[in-house]
């Protein structure tokens, strides 16, 4: 299972990150807990100066704006998977 945050005041593309999130791991039929992160202190203490933020698995993937889909379903592919140097990132 993926533990995913988006860190962010609850603003429309905060919101909608998180149901892209959702709907994608649904999709691929991957197990996440996501956690919604609105603690200003919390955001500020992965360096996020502009939201919405992601981490998945406790790294910073994501800031500012609302990711690309092929880059949630990088985060979300199995470890070890396809592409990239280190399993479907880029």
């Amino acid at each position: 299972m993926k533990n995913v945050k988006v860190l962010g005041t609850g603003c429309a593309n905060c919101e909608t990150t998180a149901r892209l999130i959702e709907e994608i791991a649904v999709a691929k039929g991957t197990a996440i807990q996501l956690e919604k992160v609105t603690d200003m202190a919390a955001i500020l203490g992965y360096g996020v100066m502009s939201t919405p933020g992601v981490v998945v698995d406790g790294k910073l993937v994501h800031a500012g704006g609302v990711p690309d889909r092929k880059k949630v379903e990088g985060w979300l592919a199995p470890a070890g998977g396809t592409g990239g140097c280190c399993g479907g990132c880029c």
